[in-house]
């Protein structure tokens, strides 16, 4: 049976990936994200719903959700792949800096949580947040963006729980380096990505398929008995060392 998803993010790697991914299999998905220009030229080409959003705010989170439940005529999945990175040591990271990292990354996933526990409480639902592995394994100059992942584990956890009962299941995604535009970046020199390529047991990158399968999985109402979970989609980063 089709499904239908606000996706938070859609306009990103991850994002468009997912979406790409969910129509294709027939599900109906309301896109949303701040960047308005990207977002419509993804949300055309799919021919689905959407609308602009600071996800940082879970006020504007919450009518947004509210907008996409009336779209789609109900909601049965929620995810949240907005986010940030920052990589800096603790003492050269600004308070404003560290306050926008918790903004795009911990309070975006609140709101998804928030409106999700209202909105799906009723029929059930499954909820799916983006970690990192750089909160299961300690990475240098990490301590922002690792903290507010951190969180974001924990708010899953609590959340599960929370709604058990109900029939909302929340599980995490938690990548390694995925090959997006928000990483160009981090990969820009042959000896940045050699580095980054030797911290990854499996020898490469992530693409954003990678992770964007894994979000369907756990979206899938066929994964019912799944909750409370974090799933490291990193090539091994977090829990091997193979060399």
């Amino acid at each position: 049976m089709p499904q239908r998803v606000l996706l938070i993010g859609g306009s990103g790697g991850i994002g468009t990936a997912l979406a790409t991914l969910l129509v294709a299999g027939g599900d109906r998905v309301f896109l949303a994200a701040r960047s308005a220009d990207r977002l419509a030229a993804v949300a055309t080409r799919l021919d689905m719903p959407f609308a602009t959003l600071d996800a940082s705010d879970p006020d504007a989170l919450d009518a947004c959700a509210d907008q996409a439940a009336t779209a789609l005529g109900g909601l049965d999945g929620v995810v949240n792949c907005a986010g940030s990175l920052l990589l800096k040591p603790a003492h050269l990271t600004t308070t404003a800096e560290w306050q926008a990292t918790l903004a795009a990354n911990l309070s975006s996933a609140f709101g998804c949580v928030r409106a999700a526990g209202r909105l799906l409480k009723a029929e059930g639902g499954s909820v799916v947040l983006v970690s990192s592995a750089a909160a299961r394994v300690g990475i240098a100059n990490h301590e922002a963006i690792a903290a507010a992942k951190a969180g974001v584990i924990g708010l899953v956890l609590s959340a599960a729980a929370t709604y058990a009962r109900q029939g909302v299941r929340f599980n995490a995604v938690a990548p390694g380096l995925v090959r997006t535009p928000l990483t160009k970046g981090l990969v820009a020199s042959e000896q940045a990505e050699k580095a980054s390529l030797g911290m990854h047991p499996l020898g490469r990158l992530g693409e954003p398929g990678d992770v964007a399968r894994a979000i369907a999985f756990l979206l899938d109402p066929a994964q019912s008995w799944i909750t409370g979970q974090v799933l490291g989609v990193d090539g091994g980063l977090a829990d091997l060392k193979a060399r």
